[in-house]
């Protein structure tokens, strides 16, 4: 494939306003995307400890996650920036490679024997996962004027809930409705699991898919000019310097919000990693993962994260809304501070059904957390850099979580008694500050 390369595209004021449809067809991909995450997220915590992992052990066999993320995206935001093909476009040759990649790692993923395969497979599936995703944030940024920006970031927050709620439910789906086994020998991963991943391998790709063969985008203004500045910036090197130089030359709205980002995705990854093993031990009182109380409070946790992601395709479009009458920043100042008294109060709950409740506050932090960063964001940034940058905003998403993967460990250990709830609780006071720290923010659109 014959790759032409760019600097430039054309001005944000001057996108073509598109259609609804339109700006359906280029989101839809997500829903594929966050099938593969909330399957990661519900299962891979119920999967390392099937496997042998002890409950300390959970946070630092998760650092693949954010690691890769720290690695691929910034690398495949500055190449895509770079990349134009007169049928692929820019941006959709990544997203079509990183859904092929990680259906493969999805398939692959519930048939681990051995925890080592299982950690080996987390860092190829988030790898892959992370070449489809960093370009949809920066191929919102590319179509769309700052007018329909939000609406954009909201379309995607959409399918992200569509695609966590049906994904998070197919474990219990399959147990209860079709009545799969959720229980296994030691060592084995349940049926069920295995089931749940098969189909979102397949969903991840056909949406991807559809994206990518329903969408074009804008062809350069100069492919003389892009041409020039291909071969001016040859080479590896020139390359790993300009992405090391972008990180001293932020806008400074990118790193106001880069405070508030650090401590949302503390809050939010100490709730992936812990939420299986501390509703198993708070409320269905069982740390045994061969026991049934476990694998039903494992499936409890798939129900409720379909709600927190359901809560977030449900307002997806009422927030921009919302926003529109107080502010983005201040919209997203309350919907953290909701969702980190929600993680909270998960320490006092003991009944399964009323842990549903919380989560209505968290799908609201998560739905504003997939949506105002990013809008504001895009409003500050370049439109030539659009893509790198939105690489290097995802280090300070990655970084808290590497944090976490260090010390929450210890913490519970040591300080909790091995209590894992607790590592809830510090998420949720984590989430508040973050809320609180978008008073900082200046959003250049206001």
């Amino acid at each position: 494939m014959a790759l032409v390369t760019t600097d430039t595209l054309a001005p944000k004021n001057r996108r073509p306003k598109l259609t609804i449809s339109e700006i359906f067809n280029m989101s839809f991909g997500f829903l594929g995307i966050q099938f593969g995450f909330a399957l990661q997220n519900a299962n891979v915590s119920r999967i390392f400890q099937t496997l042998g992992a002890k409950v300390d052990d959970i946070p630092i066999l998760w650092i693949a996650a954010p690691l890769t993320g720290l690695l691929v995206q910034p690398i495949i935001g500055y190449i895509s920036d770079r990349t134009w093909h007169p049928y692929w476009g820019r941006r959709r040759p990544f997203f079509f490679i990183g859904s092929i990649l990680a259906s493969i790692a999805l398939f692959l993923m519930p048939n681990s024997t051995v925890l080592w395969m299982a950690a080996i497979l987390l860092w190829a599936l988030d790898a892959s996962i992370n070449i489809s995703m960093e370009p949809f944030r920066a191929y919102v940024g590319d179509k769309l004027g700052s007018n329909q920006r939000t609406t954009g970031f909201a379309m995607q927050t959409f399918f992200i809930g569509v695609g966590a709620v049906v994904a998070s439910l197919l474990p219990y789906f399959f147990t209860n409705v079709l009545h799969i086994s959720n229980t296994a020998p030691e060592g084995i991963i349940p049926d069920s699991v295995k089931y749940s991943f098969y189909v979102g391998g397949v969903v991840f790709f056909a949406a991807v898919a559809w994206t990518v063969f329903s969408t074009k985008e804008l062809p350069p203004d100069d492919i003389n000019e892009w041409r020039k500045e291909m071969r001016e910036s040859k080479g590896m090197f020139r390359g790993f310097t300009e992405i090391l130089r972008g990180f001293t030359v932020m806008p400074p709205t990118m790193l106001q919000l880069a405070i508030v980002q650090f401590f949302t995705w503390l809050a939010l990854f100490s709730m992936w990693i812990y939420t299986t093993s501390a509703v198993a031990q708070n409320a269905f009182n069982s740390t045994d993962t061969t026991s049934k109380a476990y694998q039903d409070a494992a499936d409890w946790v798939g129900v409720m994260f379909m709600v927190y992601n359901g809560v977030s395709a449900i307002t997806a479009f009422l927030l921009p809304m919302i926003a529109e009458k107080t502010g983005r920043k201040y919209t997203h100042m309350i919907c953290l501070v909701i969702g980190g008294i929600g993680l909270i109060s998960m320490l006092f709950i003991k009944d399964k059904n009323l842990l549903l409740l919380p989560m209505v506050g968290i799908g609201l932090a998560w739905s504003s957390t997939l949506t105002m960063p990013y809008a504001i964001l895009a409003g500050a940034l370049p439109a030539q850099k659009m893509g790198f940058y939105m690489g290097v905003f995802n280090f300070f998403i990655v970084i808290p979580q590497i944090l976490a993967a260090a010390i929450l460990g210890f913490f519970v250990r040591i300080l909790f008694n091995n209590q894992s709830i607790y590592a809830l609780v510090v998420g949720g006071v984590a989430m508040v500050l973050a809320g609180l720290l978008n008073i900082l923010v200046k959003d250049k659109d206001e």
